[in-house]
């Protein structure tokens, strides 16, 4: 599936996804150290703020994002990785972190960031790239910074 993006003006949006903004803005700034603090301050359910958290940025933020932090739940079998981080480096972008949990049931959670600023391509043509990849079970972008 390739990520589709939209440009939505403000006052048509969910109230729920404004408020996740007004959060993660306030987490940004400091206003806020926990995210328990900032949804009871804007009235917005934890699970609401989980379930958008990781699909709405500000339009501003998206020029300069650069770093991007992307989950994936891998088979545990040799080479699944590898061939990953090879479709990154393809996309020209630059592996800054890896995080890899223990393989429980024949899987093993991988968190890689990606700095993007080389990447003449899209992030989400790289994102699609992993996903068709065989072994991979499941990708999603957790944060940009």
């Amino acid at each position: 599936m390739t990520d589709r993006y939209y440009v939505v003006r403000e006052d048509i949006l969910p109230e729920a996804i404004v408020k996740t903004m007004q959060v993660k803005g306030m987490l940004q700034r400091g206003e806020a150290e926990t995210v328990h603090e900032a949804v009871e301050r804007v009235g917005l359910s934890r699970s609401a703020f989980y379930k958008y958290k990781d699909g709405i940025y500000a339009l501003n933020q998206l020029g300069r994002e650069r770093i991007v932090t992307v989950s994936m739940d891998l088979d545990h079998r040799s080479g699944v990785l590898s061939k990953v981080l090879g479709l990154v480096a393809d996309s020209d972008g630059n592996v800054l972190t890896i995080h890899q949990s223990i393989p429980l049931q024949g899987l093993a959670n991988v968190v890689i960031s990606v700095d993007t600023s080389g990447m003449p391509a899209s992030l989400g043509e790289m994102l699609d790239s992993i996903r068709s990849q065989d072994g991979v079970r499941k990708v999603s972008v957790i944060g940009q910074g």
